[in-house]
């Protein structure tokens, strides 16, 4: 390590990497972020160039092997996770690969395995676990202002988008990298996110189907389960209705908690006493929280909330959800 700092590496510096995550990595005292891989080099060189990027390469096992590298963040297709954290975990160093961790939960085994081998720390990007928005969302449950937890209810709905409906290839729509499509993409978050909140799945079950045609994963799934602290739950999510909607809504016995995964809306608290709203703001990089979380967890000051194993928890929940992927 260079004076003290972790030095990062980014494996493809794509949409994700503009303002979600990779300046985050920037603005963490004692992170540096010094270098980026993307195969086509002219969208490669803009980038480091906009973003101040001392190294850039068009191969991923130079940054992978650069000595003056000490950590690796994957924001790749889901399908090339496994290959290159591998490949990072061979190498010695600390990883954090962008969210589905893997097509499947086999795959985040295998990832998770290789890391443990090396006793190397592995984290993955459900930053949702970090921002403050959620975390008043535990408190109020820790807290027990709803009382005792009932169940969970989320639906996630939104129409086809331009790109669904030109039949052009995208990969978060190929079922060869993401069997359940933007239920892969999407739901994984809240998923995660309720694990978080309440405790892990124990059971679940689930039904999915493409409604609409317009590509090869599903579009249409419906899910139940049950926590393991006896909470019940269940979802839906459709890509192919008229209108957007994201509403989860927690049931106790003394009051309900109502928001949303993806919107930017003021959490809502219900109880005898009446509703309150509470807006907490999210950060311009969004994943600023997670990656200040990653630092304070190799500082050995807290444990992070997102790790290789809760996140391979969640690929089990969704394998499950998508049982076609039994078969595969």
């Amino acid at each position: 390590m260079s004076e003290g700092n972790i030095r990062w590496g980014i494996i493809g510096c794509g949409k994700v990497t503009e303002v979600k995550s990779g300046p985050a990595y920037q603005k963490i005292n004692g992170f540096e972020l010094k270098a980026v891989m993307r195969r086509d080099k002219a969208k490669l060189e803009d980038y480091a160039s906009r973003h101040n990027i001392e190294k850039y390469n068009t191969n991923a096992d130079a940054i992978i092997q650069d000595p003056e590298i000490d950590a690796i963040y994957i924001a790749t297709p889901p399908d090339s996770h496994k290959y290159y954290a591998l490949k990072v975990a061979e190498a010695g160093k600390i990883c954090c690969i962008e969210k589905p961790m893997a097509p499947n939960a086999q795959d985040c085994i295998e990832i998770c395995d290789a890391f443990k081998e090396k006793e190397l720390p592995l984290f993955v990007a459900y930053y949702r676990r970090s921002l403050p928005r959620f975390k008043q969302v535990k408190d109020w449950l820790y807290k027990g202002f709803i009382g005792e937890v009932r169940h969970i209810r989320w639906h996630l709905s939104k129409p086809a988008n331009e790109l669904d409906l030109s039949e052009k290839y995208n990969w978060r729509t190929d079922s060869k990298i993401a069997a359940g499509g933007y239920f892969d993409d999407l739901a994984s978050h809240g998923i995660d996110l309720f694990s978080f909140l309440l405790s892990d799945i124990k059971t679940v079950t689930g039904l999915s189907l493409n409604q609409q045609d317009l590509y090869s994963s599903k579009d249409a799934v419906t899910a139940c389960w049950i926590h393991e602290n006896g909470v019940t739950g269940s979802g839906s999510w459709n890509f192919g209705c008229n209108t957007r909607e994201d509403s989860v809504e927690i049931y106790g016995s003394k009051g309900k908690i109502e928001f949303s995964v993806f919107d930017e809306k003021s959490l809502q608290l219900t109880t005898a006493k009446g509703k309150n709203e509470l807006f907490i703001e999210n950060p311009e990089n969004i994943q600023l929280y997670h990656v200040k979380n990653i630092r304070e967890h190799l500082l050995g000051n807290s444990k992070h909330p997102s790790t290789g194993q809760s996140a391979a928890h969640t690929a089990w929940v969704m394998d499950q959800i998508l049982n076609v992927r039994k078969s595969n």
